[in-house]
């Protein structure tokens, strides 16, 4: 009895044993049925059967543990899906299987086979996310995860192909969000001629991104160094693929998925919402989809119409490119004829056209290059592979060049093979003699051009300044002009506009700024209306309105305000905007009254959505903005108090490899202005990310950088919090209205990150996906430096308006006295 006992004892301890081995491992040994789970060893993921949304399907599946439990990241039997609960895993020498029992017999769902036979297998789930099979007589995986991705991309997930194996690594999207099958889209590596990414719509292209330029994906802004992740990109004999992974994995956590429209996200885990939030969106915009200019044409999403072809080339069916209809693309205006002489056209700034079909040589320079191409009738067009490395690798086009697209921030050069009929008299003589022949006599010519166009100049610079006085003829005809353009914003008839208003009627009248009042209006459908009219007595004003079609336009972002479209009649200049049912920030947090409804969640909400929409302007949009007038004046409030950056009259849009500029009319608002943009002239993202630290500290304070007063000293606010960072007394600094509301060590860290976007020094400052990055996660923030304008100052008694020609500003000013601060 005594021995029965003892072994039944441990027959049960070893069965114990055996079944909880280790919480990430399922061994040949262990069942594991409906209901178990294992979960990674250090607690990120967990792997069991889940059923999605309201479907009551089982599937196997892995999701986050520690954060967002239930996030699902990797799906096995996305196509065939259990009934009911009666699923089972079998590990054994063969693999990885999902069993359905019917009627008592073991039906096969799903496997992971492996092509040999594996002793003593061990399924294991990784901190990573990967699910792996492992065998003691093999080395590394025997089969993972990770190369049979669902639709998501996690850190250290490779996306490509393994040429060694035939392993194609691609994600696809889910049917629904209630149905992890395979959906329509998909993105996947194509190593045909020089190797790219397509986004798949079934088996159609529905959009690329250019080459790997050595450091990034040509034509496409958002794969840009930023210190958060870290783009790879490795192309060799034995493989190619893409992948991130993230510079600190404790700082963040962030994924990429396809979503089922087919638009690519990077999301990031919001600790304090407790939700994913939009790091970027790779959506796909009326210029990213495939081919849609067709051969030899080229997008640009700031035209209108958004198609043209390239210089020497011509619509290849004019009536239907005036229909805009541009698939059929454009054909050279003079064939290239074989032996005759031949050079080349440089584009700068665009995205190559398709590479699946080029020769490329990644030993020999740009020189080399254009001389292949010369030599050999057949060649098109030729360009760099790398913008690194030197400018090293050449790249080969022989045959028509589709889908190219003008993005001057991200693109590169290319060189088009021309006719030497297309190239200009002075190109087709190889003669020195004769090109000094011709140049001298043309540069004579020129000289004398430029005198008669700097005389032509001088009098219509005089003229208008004349008519600077008298506004009435000069406006009519720019905005006549403006007229025939397409604005792709409906044009409002002004009687509609002034029937809306009640006439632009006192009451109706919300308030305003430098450039004019701003008006409540209501159409005849009860569309509640927000109405800009420009006074007409401002010299700059037409040129501020341009510039506020042209940049918001073609932006669509939740926290930027919506341009519902503009009038021009009768030299008005009149923009139509959505309705703020809650005004604007300030009128709410600078009132004493207004801002005890403005509780801490609020405040924290509407900051996330500024940084945001200040992401989006700078990183995200089909255009690089710099706003220039960050303020919260400037941040309008929807009815359910989510902010909108607004006023986009001072905007400057950034083309090119720019990343800076400089002005001699310095715009904006003091308080507000970066310390090299009101002292130089110089601004940049930079400038921005100065105004927004300066916006934040007051959100959190309740009161303005620029009138705020302290009995122990005669510093601005920004100073204020300075001193109260470095002696540990942010308390004192916060609102009284949140501190009841609010989690202290939350808002001290909101604080720190305001007083790092204000330093002095510009390369100091975060750039906005790290600032989003620090608002959603729990990373670890450097200590700021000395902020800017952390000067003593002494208020004057009175208020006087600033008044120069070098400044415009939409605000009035108190006359400070800056001294250096002993």
């Amino acid at each position: 009895m005594e021995l029965t006992t003892i072994i039944l004892l441990c027959y049960t301890a070893t069965y114990i044993l055996i079944n909880s081995l280790a919480a990430d491992k399922i061994t040949r040994y262990q069942t594991f049925r409906d209901g178990d789970t294992i979960i990674s060893a250090g607690g990120e993921f967990e792997l069991g059967f889940f059923s999605p949304g309201s479907s009551t399907n089982r599937y196997l599946g892995i999701w986050y543990k520690k954060i967002s439990e239930g996030t699902v990241v990797w799906v096995a039997n996305r196509d065939r899906p259990l009934t009911d609960s009666s699923g089972s895993v079998l590990v054994d020498g063969n693999g990885i299987t999902i069993l359905q029992s019917v009627n008592g017999t073991n039906g096969i769902i799903w496997t992971a086979n492996t092509s040999n036979y594996i002793k003593n297998p061990v399924v294991q789930l990784l901190d990573s996310g990967n699910l792996v099979l492992m065998s003691e007589d093999l080395e590394g995986f025997v089969w993972q995860s990770f190369d049979y991705p669902a639709n998501t991309l996690l850190p250290g997930m490779k996306i490509g192909i393994d040429l060694v194996t035939g392993i194609e690594r691609y994600y696809t999207s889910w049917k629904t969000d209630n149905d992890p099958s395979i959906g329509r889209f998909s993105q996947r590596l194509d190593p045909s001629g020089f190797p790219q990414f397509f986004w798949m719509k079934g088996s159609v292209i529905w959009s690329r991104t250019g080459p790997w330029n050595g450091y990034k994906f040509n034509g496409n802004p958002n794969s840009s160094p930023n210190g958060i992740y870290k783009d790879t990109f490795v192309f060799n004999e034995k493989e190619v693929y893409y992948k991130f992974d993230l510079t600190n994995r404790t700082s963040a956590v962030m994924r990429y998925i396809m979503t089922t429209a087919g638009v690519t996200q990077l999301l990031v885990w919001n600790d304090q919402l407790q939700q994913w939030s939009i790091y970027l969106s790779l959506q796909n915009t009326d210029c990213g989809r495939y081919g849609s200019c067709g051969a030899y044409g080229i997008c640009d999403i700031k035209n209108s119409p958004r198609c043209g072809c390239l210089r020497g080339f011509v619509p290849k069916f004019p009536e239907k490119w005036k229909a805009a209809d541009w698939s059929d693309g454009c054909v050279r205006k003079t064939r290239l004829v074989c032996g005759t002489k031949e050079g080349f056209v440089k584009y700068s700034g665009v995205k190559l056209p398709d590479t699946r079909h080029i020769r490329y040589d990644l030993k020999i320079n740009l020189k080399e290059c254009e001389n292949l191409c010369l030599k050999n009738c057949s060649c098109t067009a030729y360009a760099n592979a790398y913008v690194t490395r030197g400018g090293q690798g050449c790249l080969l086009w022989f045959s028509d060049l589709i889908d190219i697209g003008d993005y001057k921030e991200d693109g590169q050069d290319i060189y088009v093979k021309m006719s030497a009929s297309e190239m200009g008299e002075s190109w087709r003589s190889g003669s020195k003699r004769q090109i000094q022949f011709i140049v001298i006599p043309a540069a004579l010519v020129v000289t004398l051009l430029g005198v008669i166009f700097l005389l032509i100049f001088t009098k219509r610079k005089l003229i208008k300044e004349e008519k600077l006085k008298s506004i009435s003829e000069t406006e009519s005809v720019a905005l006549t002009k403006m007229e025939s353009e397409d604005f792709d914003l409906p044009l409002f008839d002004f009687k509609r506009i002034a029937n809306a208003t009640s006439n632009f009627c006192r009451d109706k009248k919300l308030g305003e700024g430098g450039f004019g009042p701003v008006y409540k209006g209501i159409l005849d459908d009860g569309r509640e209306l927000a109405v800009k009219r420009l006074s007409k007595n401002s010299s700059q004003g037409l040129d501020e309105f341009k510039n506020e079609v042209s940049c918001i336009a073609k932006l669509q972002h939740r926290n930027l305000v919506t341009l519902l479209g503009c009038c021009i009649e009768k030299g008005e200049r009149i923009l139509i905007y959505e309705y703020m049912a809650n005004k604007s920030l300030d009128l709410i947090i600078f009132d004493e009254k207004v801002k005890n409804t403005m509780d801490w969640p609020k405040r924290y909400s509407i900051i996330s959505g500024i940084a945001r929409g200040l992401l989006y302007l700078h990183q995200d949009s089909k255009l690089r903005i710099i706003h220039r007038d960050l303020k919260a004046s400037n941040i309008l409030l929807d009815h359910e108090m989510n902010p909108k950056i607004s006023d986009f009259g001072m905007a400057r849009i950034f083309g090119g490899n720019e990343t800076e500029a400089n002005t001699s009319r310095v715009v904006g608002t003091y308080g507000y202005m970066s310390p090299e943009y009101a002292i130089d002239g110089q601004f940049s993202v930079k400038s921005d990310i100065y105004s927004f630290g300066v916006l934040l500290i007051e959100i959190v304070c309740g009161v303005k950088n620029r009138l705020f007063t302290h009995p122990d000293h005669s510093l601005n606010l920004l100073g204020h919090a300075w001193l109260s960072y470095k002696g540990d007394k942010l308390l004192q600094l916060i609102d009284g209205v949140i501190l009841d509301s609010s989690n202290h060590i939350e808002v001290f860290r909101v604080i720190q990150i305001g007083l790092l976007c204000v330093q002095n020094d510009p390369k100091d400052r975060p750039v906005m996906s790290q600032v989003v990055l620090m608002l959603s996660s729990n990373m670890k923030l450097p200590h700021p430096k000395q902020p800017g304008f952390f000067m003593e100052r002494y208020l004057l008694e009175a208020d006087y308006s600033l008044s120069s020609p070098n400044l415009s500003s939409s605000n009035q000013f108190t006359i400070t006295t800056l001294l250096p601060r002993q």
